[in-house]
């Protein structure tokens, strides 16, 4: 409405301005001007108030024009107005609902609660009067029991006592019988391993498994050519390999038997050779043997080499490298004592690190620990020892010595890198699938546990799992219940104990299953 007002006023002004103008031009023009001037003057007049009049109509449409637009804008503004006032009404009408449907909720749950709560104190009640129940029974039933038994309730309280002390007692002796079992089986195991030493050392007839060679044969008759007249050649063979031949009745194969792999292993390669060659006679016989024994030291010599290489040490002076290279063809329980050997130089070298020691020093320890097995039997002694002394003369440091002498207690450590070798040498020995279990035996414990597991009433099936470390049993529900499979277990568990010889410790499961099962006809 402003700019309306603005405009009006603009053409009052002009017009009052014009208004005036033209009355003192008439006034002027009738003092001075003639009749011809002041009708010329007239006509002005009459045209100034022709624009006056054209310039006010003009300004009244705009300025109507204007008060429309404006009145657009305003109504316009008003509608957006009303349309947000509508929008924020439903908003709170939206709100106001859900507030509604809260409250109604929240009103709801005060309910439940307090009929939970009714309830509640219902079943407490009820417990109460059942516990009040529950009491004046069991005294009912003291009194009976004491009625029936003629004990009173302090004797019968002493013969229970008893009866607990009596099995607590006899746990007691349980446990104490097993830690004796467990001590005899660390001596009888620890007895074994001396002996096996002594006779991994000892040149003597040992087993068929480990101490024999077996070389085919192209054909039958080769036998007697390995034999030859009046068995001069079998003679000339053994006497210059030091082992025995064997030749029985087994199709196209002579057996070479001697406890030393490496004489074993330069028979069975010396007897290859004449066999390919064709030629065997003593004095063909002797040259292949000092042949292949040449050969043989060679790759002796290179296996000590290739070993010290792989661990990553200093300088090794040749003797000890001679007899390190003989471990390729030693074995311990089917481990290979040159892989062991390296083995137990690199958990060293780990475990020294670990700890901030030198691991040079700690990968040789390592390394030569077991060297003593690669000596000829005419030195006595334990291997450990006699290795230690052997290094002593060849130069290697006192922290070495010791090392390898006291990695099976025989000698007392001097340092922290004896006891490093003791532990990798257990830690290389006893990781599963490092030594091998004779498959009779093994076939016998499971046996022997299937066969405990079946003797007992109720079990209907009895496996051995996990290598023979763990007996699961499976039980009849019908004539085995949820407490006394507990008690199977436990008697399964003595019974084993008992019966059988194990390392560590066997997991008896029982099992009991009830299966409910239907047909809908």
């Amino acid at each position: 409405m402003s700019a309306f007002s603005n405009i009006y006023l603009q053409a009052v002004t002009l017009f009052g301005a014009g208004a005036a103008s033209g009355y003192w031009l008439v006034r002027w023009k009738e003092r001075t001007l003639s009749a011809a001037t002041r009708l010329q003057a007239d006509s002005i007049l009459q045209g100034a108030h022709r624009d006056a009049e054209n310039t006010l109509r003009e300004a009244q449409l705009k300025a109507a024009e204007e008060g429309i637009r404006i009145r657009q804008e305003i109504d316009q503004a008003c509608v957006a107005r009303q349309r947000q006032v509508i929008e924020a009404e439903k908003r709170l009408i939206e709100r106001e609902s859900l507030i509604n449907h809260q409250l109604e909720n929240l009103v709801q749950e005060e309910r439940n609660l307090l009929q939970q709560k009714e309830d509640w104190q219902r079943r407490s009640e009820s417990l109460e009067k059942q516990r009040e129940e529950l009491s004046g029974l069991e005294q009912r039933r003291r009194q009976e029991l004491q009625t029936l038994s003629r004990l009173s309730e302090s004797e019968a309280r002493t013969q229970f006592l008893k009866e607990v002390e009596t099995s607590a007692l006899r746990d007691a002796s349980d446990l104490s019988r097993r830690i004796m079992d467990e001590a005899k089986a660390r001596a009888e195991e620890k007895a074994r391993r001396i002996i096996s030493v002594a006779i991994q050392r000892y040149a003597g007839a040992h087993s068929f498994e480990s101490s024999s060679a077996t070389v085919n044969l192209p054909s039958e008759d080769l036998k007697g050519r390995i034999i030859g007249r009046e068995g001069r050649n079998i003679r000339a063979f053994e006497n210059a390999t030091g082992v025995t031949v064997l030749i029985d009745d087994t199709p196209n194969a002579v057996v070479l038997s001697g406890f030393d792999p490496v004489r074993r292993e330069v028979a069975r390669e010396a007897m290859s050779r004449l066999l390919l060659d064709g030629r065997i006679h003593p004095t063909r016989i002797e040259e292949v043997v000092q042949k292949v024994s040449q050969e043989m030291d060679e790759t002796i010599q290179r296996a000590g080499e290739e070993a010290v290489q792989r661990v990553g040490i200093s300088a090794v002076h040749p003797e000890i490298l001679r007899v390190l290279g003989r471990l390729r063809f030693r074995h311990s329980f089917s481990q290979n004592v040159l892989e062991h050997s390296i083995e137990v130089a690199h958990l060293m070298g780990l475990m020294a690190s670990e700890l901030g020691m030198d691991a040079g020093v700690a990968k040789r320890c390592g390394l030569l620990h077991d060297i003593g097995k690669g000596l000829d039997q005419e030195i006595e002694g334990p291997h450990a020892i006699v290795g230690a002394d052997f290094i002593g003369r060849f130069g290697e440091c006192q922290v070495v010595v010791n090392a390898v002498a006291a990695h099976h207690d025989e000698v007392a450590p001097e340092g922290p890198l004896a006891i490093l070798v003791g532990a990798a040498d257990a830690i290389s020995a006893s990781r599963p699938g490092a030594r091998s279990e004779t498959l009779t035996t093994y076939i016998k414990r499971v046996e022997d546990l299937e066969r405990i597991g079946l003797s007992f009433r109720g079990v209907e099936k009895a496996f051995a799992v996990q290598a023979g470390r763990e007996l699961r049993i499976m039980v009849q529900p019908q004539e085995v219940t949820d407490e006394e499979a507990y008690h199977l277990a436990r008697q399964i568990s003595r019974k084993i104990e008992e019966e059988l010889q194990y390392p560590g410790q066997i997991r008896v499961t029982v099992l009991r299953e009830t299966r409910c099962v239907e047909f809908a006809k």
